[in-house]
């Protein structure tokens, strides 16, 4: 008897080269994908419009821009508290002595001054009994019918009572005085400018109703930068012109420099008195001022370089190398419509750009389209 024997035998293993092939088939796709998705776009090139400060400018006029304002400026206001029931004006008015600008719900006053005249009326009455008695006690003193002492307190008694009447006369005039303080009547000739609480609130003694611009003189007011004030002789010759119309002129004088800096701009108000000013310079109007320095030393730039950082005057720097941009803090001493004075921040040579600027960022690349000085 014989033995049957089964034999097994094992799958067959892919071959190895089949899976080297597979696997650098895979890690090719692989390679390719990420090569696909890393690539950076190239970095954005902006043109920008720029001029180089080659020399540093001196020159002996600066002008500033400012507005027309009355040199005396008034708040109306009542005397006593109360609930406003009625205002008369409004802002740009014209007002006169005498003319009622506003009323207060006159009840509380009409009452206290009834209450006054009340009193006074007693008064008036204990000083006539006061009286009588007092002659009475004079005869029977004289008879000897009452004692001195009796006729002394009389006396007093009538004095008493003639005080009692000039406090009650004083409480009177007190309580006609507050009935008219709750009609506002102004005391100045000129041009409503500001306005304060409107009618039906409650109004406090003291609170301003409305502002008023005295009529006659007026001001020219200018935000002068510390470094021109420095160098400001006493006696400047400032030629005002109006902004929209530069034909319209005066002269004027400075009358005031402020002794302490604004706290937001740091710069300094400078009062002008136009002497004579044209009719065109009404108030509100939109000025600008120049004035003659003996030697201002700086560098003028248009105004379009101009942006704001951080609160603070700044222009873009090419950095000529790389041709990139960096914000550069200026200080500016006077500017219009169309440049702007640099007291420091720039230096000769500095390549600034004049034009796109709100389109630019630190480290921007730019290819520069012209350059002048």
């Amino acid at each position: 008897m014989s033995d049957n024997f089964i034999t097994l035998r094992a799958p067959r293993r892919p071959s190895l080269r089949v899976g080297t092939a597979l696997m650098s088939l895979i890690a090719l796709a692989a390679l390719s994908a990420c090569n696909r998705t890393t690539e950076a776009p190239p970095p954005e090139i902006r043109p920008a419009r720029v001029m180089t400060i080659d020399k540093l400018a001196s020159s002996g006029t600066v002008a500033f821009t400012g507005t027309v304002q009355a040199q005396t400026e008034i708040n109306q206001s009542f005397r006593v508290d109360g609930r406003m029931i009625e205002r008369t004006v409004d802002i740009g008015d014209s007002v006169r002595p005498g003319q009622l600008i506003a009323r207060l719900d006159p009840q509380n006053e009409e009452s206290g001054l009834q209450a006054a005249r009340a009193q006074q009326a007693a008064a008036r009455a204990q000083l006539v009994e006061a009286r009588n008695n007092h002659v009475r006690m004079r005869d029977l003193v004289a008879e000897s019918a009452v004692s001195r002492a009796q006729f002394d307190q009389a006396e007093a008694l009538l004095k008493t009572a003639e005080a009692q009447i000039e406090a009650a006369q004083a409480q009177v005039n007190l309580a006609q005085n507050r009935l008219s303080y709750t009609r506002l009547v102004s005391d100045v000739s000129g041009v409503v400018t500001a306005r304060g609480p409107q009618p039906g609130e409650i109004v406090s003694a003291g609170r301003m109703i409305i502002q008023v611009a005295r009529e006659g003189a007026r001001d020219a007011v200018f935000d002068v930068p510390g470094q021109t004030k420095d160098v400001m002789p006493k006696s400047p010759q400032i030629t005002v012109s109006m902004s929209n119309d530069p034909k319209i002129t005066a002269n004027g004088k400075v009358r005031e420099v402020a002794p302490r800096a604004d706290a937001v701009t740091g710069t300094f108000a400078v009062r002008v008195r136009l002497i004579d000013p044209p009719a065109a310079m009404r108030l509100g109007s939109t000025v600008t001022g120049r004035i003659q320095l003996d030697a201002v030393a700086g560098v003028q730039i248009p105004s379009a370089a101009l942006v704001r950082a951080e609160g603070k005057a700044a222009v873009w720097v090419v950095e000529p190398k790389a041709n990139t941009v960096s914000l550069r803090t200026i200080t500016v001493r006077s500017s219009d419509a169309s440049t702007v004075q640099v007291a420091s921040g720039l230096s000769a040579g500095d390549i600034i750009v004049t034009a796109g600027v709100q389109a630019l960022r630190p480290g921007q690349k730019v290819r520069l389209l012209e350059t002048k000085s």
